[in-house]
């Protein structure tokens, strides 16, 4: 088989194995690393390193594995935005963690957020209450957003999305 195309099948893989890794071990992972999760992060990207490339140690070879993940991931946020069956299984969806004051303990237990990260939220989000959360949600990003009661408050970590077909105009 063509070096190259080895390379290219490769990454194809070992992407997919890590959108689907990522997947099931929650998005929480995403958003919420401590030291344990980077070097974990770290050690992966090595490990995975020799599975796409193989022996090859060539700049063109580590380039072509680069270029096909970058093209692989470009696809798939395509596919994603185009199809409501694949953009839930790979995101899942939003998870209501705190409603009007009241936490969902199963949603918690279910997701393996702790109280202390929840409080952490909150904390920077400036709420010191429970009681003082209208909404806390974990987001598709593994964000926690929290919206209170108080009217000064405003939400952080926020993130917009605005698409190019969106018009310029308002």
């Amino acid at each position: 088989m063509n070096p190259y195309l080895d390379i290219i099948l490769r990454s194809v893989a070992v992407y997919f194995f890590m959108v689907l890794a990522l997947r099931f071990f929650g998005k929480k992972e995403l958003s919420q690393l401590n030291t344990a999760d980077v070097i974990l992060v770290l050690l992966i990207s090595n490990s995975v390193q020799n599975a796409m490339v193989g022996s090859n140690t060539s700049l063109l070879g580590g380039l072509l594995a680069a270029f096909v993940l970058f093209l692989v991931s470009f696809l798939l946020k395509k596919i994603m935005f185009n199809s409501k069956t694949i953009n839930t299984f790979i995101q899942d969806k939003p998870e209501i963690l705190i409603h009007n004051g009241k936490i969902d303990f199963s949603i918690l237990a279910k997701l393996g957020i702790t109280s202390e990260e929840l409080e952490e939220a909150m904390r920077e989000h400036g709420v010191q209450f429970y009681k003082e959360v209208r909404l806390a949600m974990l987001e598709i990003d593994g964000n926690i957003s929290i919206i209170s009661g108080k009217e000064e408050l405003r939400q952080t970590h926020h993130k917009r999305r605005i698409h190019k077909t969106l018009s310029k105009s308002v």
